[in-house]
């Protein structure tokens, strides 16, 4: 018997539809025309059956037909004639069935035929069997996808221990910019985060990473031509599928550290007690390198970071076809800006001759806490749907050093930036007619941004030049609500067995600081003429509306003649950006376990989204160009055998803009005017990017190395320039011990920056740029994981 509560009696039923031939006289007469069976093999909750074997006897015993039914439960059969036929089925896991059918000159009604499973169904197979619904509501037709299994993750230098965005980094068409960003395919930010499938709001933008790989099963990277279910935020859209504590039965505690005072120490604790399953991890991180430095050395001034996070799953089975989900997370962070020693003073402060730049002692502290509730399920064998509410409320606040600020920059500015975004989600698909899936659903939330900032200046005279060294304070606070309304409805057709044409639209109204929408048809296609060759090719019409963390109008005119007045005044607000984005590539097995692709993508955009960081607190702002073209080349391969697995990736970048319509007021006017006649380089393009990786096991060893490569971001001048090119290695080891009664130790070490190249990753100059950002220097890092023998199953999950 099964432990679970849910153990049931499965079953097959067989759905005959009979189309007897025009004449038939008697079973097996020499004339007469076969009859014509067909029918459709089906559980006893409705799926279809793939691999059951139907065969018909005659009322000798004799088999006269035999047929298979496919992925969609359907079978043929022929019947010699009219007469008594005996329909049997079987398949291995099930009791064999047997069905008496009588053929005449009429028609008969439909017959079923039903099977009564060996062994009633498990929680974990049928956890396996919703998932793999919920998987199949977000197709990927026309785009492209670059997924990290979860041993993919543990084969990274760092394991489980790695930053989110440093785990992107290893997939084509992402660059590195500095504070943890990351850029996909030419696009700032831009990009969207689900869990399961659920759309994540965005957060105001810090310096945190709020989600881990520690509780992801799987960490998928979507990008190109997406689907119409995928709006708003395109350039790419992380999935991140969780595990869960029936299928992911875990109690690990791991400790890691190493260089530059760094501290992690995690949990991971997750199972099941019947109906109910449940996985939580947490960890606490600490660096006395929090961020990138503007200083070459491998310790930093002032650069201390304190984060803590945690992460549950729960879920409870309403019904064999019925899943309801909770997920619940928080990630708060404390960072040191850091300082930039041997600066000049540009400024007068009454009573502080002089304050060396490297007292300058900057912090910031954020916060995000977000929970998504989700109700899943089926009805019969080809509807399914999921229904999710979510919730997100995230906070940057920016504390400045009040003399240093104002002596180095002219202000010191306060900000506190929030934002609590609430809605829900709803997907459906639908099977139920041939060669088609048929898929509806949309999302709507509300969100709700403040934003106030407290800034201290000095007076300035009519030429600029500063006029009184006691400071003044301004207050410019402001708030904006936005709203957004999607839909789409989309249809995947398969034609024929290689093909399949995924099109539909969907219609997004947003309605915040502007109110705009756009109706987006999107079609791809997937063709695979040869058995190891995949040929894609896709067109997509976006709608991108600007992000809520804006600067208001009226601010600006406060800040004239002081020393915190913009270098120009124009002060378009942004506005939402448009697209048409084409995708085309091609997969290739050319070796056994050997598999190359290459994938081409062009952007035409309207009103061209983009951020800077313009002025002294360390808060990006958001600004429109009139015109923009992104477009590029990405070559992916792999090579994987049973104990060695490599990778390698290679993108080919070019992203412009011109004519800046919104946030003119952040740019110098010489600046201004070249970028209105000229298309000039976006200040995250990098031309060239590239990644690699191998991993290797002997005995209870496994040895590891990736890095990843850039030709530099932009710099000077209206981004005229660009920084030198770096390279970074990491490699790490480890090595697994078992202890029987006591569970397992995982003995991990990692290098980070393998050949200690010093390299900028910004040098303060470009556009909305500040100070200069450094990469990581050389550190080494060690760690332990010890499996509990607690909370194990108690045999192996089929």
């Amino acid at each position: 018997m099964c432990r679970n509560v849910f153990a049931m009696a499965a079953g097959i039923m067989i759905v005959l539809v009979l189309a007897p031939a025009p004449s038939v006289v008697a079973a097996g007469a020499p004339n007469e025309s076969p009859i014509r069976v067909t029918g459709t093999a089906k559980d006893a909750l409705g799926r279809p059956i793939d691999g059951a074997s139907v065969s018909m006897q005659n009322s000798a015993g004799k088999i006269v037909a035999r047929a298979a039914s496919n992925s969609s439960g359907a079978f043929n059969l022929e019947a010699p004639g009219i007469g008594v036929y005996a329909v049997v089925a079987t398949k291995p896991g099930f009791k064999p069935a047997t069905r008496i059918l009588t053929l005449t000159r009429t028609a008969p009604k439909p017959v079923e035929i039903a099977m009564e499973s060996v062994a009633a169904l498990s929680l974990p197979v049928v956890a396996r069997r919703l998932d793999k619904v919920r998987n199949s509501l977000s197709p990927v037709t026309g785009g492209s996808i670059y997924t990290f299994t979860e041993k993919a993750l543990r084969q990274l230098p760092q394991g489980n221990n790695t930053p989110l965005n440093q785990v992107l980094l290893q997939a084509p068409g992402v660059a590195q910019d500095s504070y943890g960003q990351l850029h996909v395919r030419g696009d700032h930010g831009n990009l969207q985060y689900r869990l399961n499938g659920v759309l994540l709001p965005e957060g105001v933008t810090g310096f945190g990473q709020i989600l881990t790989p520690r509780f992801a099963r799987d960490i998928s990277l979507l990008t190109g031509a997406l689907p119409a279910q995928y709006g708003l935020r395109t350039a790419g859209v992380v999935d991140i599928k969780t595990k869960d504590g029936l299928l992911d039965s875990v109690s690990n505690l791991d400790f890691y550290g190493g260089q530059r005072g760094t501290t992690q120490p995690s949990f991971e604790f997750g199972g099941s007690k019947g109906n109910f399953s449940y996985f939580a991890t947490g960890q606490y991180y600490g660096s006395d390198r929090g961020l990138e430095p503007p200083t070459t050395g491998p310790t930093a001034i002032h650069d201390t970071t304190n984060q803590g996070s945690g992460f549950g799953y729960f879920s409870y089975f309403l019904s064999p076809t019925t899943r309801l989900s909770l997920i619940t997370g928080t990630a708060v962070s404390h960072f040191q800006i850091p300082a930039n020693p041997n600066q000049v003073q540009a400024f007068q402060l009454a009573g502080v001759p002089t304050y060396p730049s490297a007292k300058i002692r900057e912090n910031q502290f954020e916060q995000n806490y977000f929970g998504v509730l989700t109700l899943q399920g089926e009805v019969g064998a080809s509807f399914d749907y999921q229904i999710a509410p979510f919730s997100r409320y995230s906070s940057v606040s920016f504390n400045p050093d009040h003399v240093g600020d104002l002596i180095y920059n002219g202000a010191a500015s306060k900000v506190l930036r929030s934002d609590w975004a609430s809605g829900f989600q709803l997907d459906t698909s639908y099977r139920g007619v041939a060669h088609h899936t048929l898929r509806l659903g949309g999302s709507f939330w509300g969100e709700r941004a403040e934003i106030d900032n407290h800034e201290s200046i000095f007076r300035t005279d009519s030429s600029g030049a500063q006029s009184s060294n006691v400071p003044f304070s301004i207050t410019a606070n402001h708030a904006l609500t936005s709203w957004y309304y999607s839909g789409y409805l989309q249809d995947e057709w398969k034609p024929i067995e290689k093909l399949t044409i995924n099109y539909g639209a969907r219609f997004d109204l947003y309605d915040g600081l502007v109110r705009a929408d756009q109706l987006s048809p999107r079609i791809g296609v997937v063709y695979t003429p040869f058995k190891h060759t995949t040929l894609h090719a896709a067109y997509a019409r976006y709608f991108t509306p600007p992000p809520t963390e804006l600067v208001s109008i009226g601010s600006i005119k406060a800040f004239q003649n002081t020393t915190g007045a913009p270098p120009s005044n124009g002060n378009g607000n942004p506005t939402a950006e448009r697209d048409h984005y084409f995708d085309a590539g091609i997969t290739q097995e050319i070796l056994p376990r050997l598999n190359v692709g290459i994938d081409s993508f062009y952007k035409k955009a309207s009103q061209l989204l983009d951020e800077g960081q313009f002025g002294p607190a360390l808060i990006f702002t958001n600004f429109n160009y009139d015109k923009g073209r992104v477009y590029g080349v990405e070559f992916t391969s792999s090579y994987n055998l049973e104990k060695l697995t490599t990778y390698a990736n290679f993108t080919y970048s070019v992203g412009q803009g011109t004519q800046v319509t919104s946030g003119q007021f952040n740019f110098d006017r010489n600046e201004l005017k070249y970028i209105g006649s000229h298309y000039v380089f976006l200040d995250h393009d990098q031309t060239f990017s590239a990644s690699a990786g191998a991993a290797y096991t002997w005995n209870t060893f496994m040895f590891t190395i990736d890095g990843i490569y850039g030709s530099g971001l932009r710099s000077g001048f209206a981004n005229t320039g660009n920084l030198p090119y770096y390279i970074q290695l990491n490699a790490g080891i480890t090595k697994r011990i078992e202890m029987a009664q006591a569970g397992a130790l995982v003995l991990r070490g990692a290098i980070v920056n393998l050949n200690d190249r010093t390299y900028l990753i910004r040098n303060g100059t470009g556009i909305g740029v500040g100070a200069p950002q450094y990469g990581p220097r050389r550190a080494l890092y060690a760690g332990i994981t010890w499996e509990l023998p607690f909370n194990r199953p108690s045999s192996p999950v089929q």
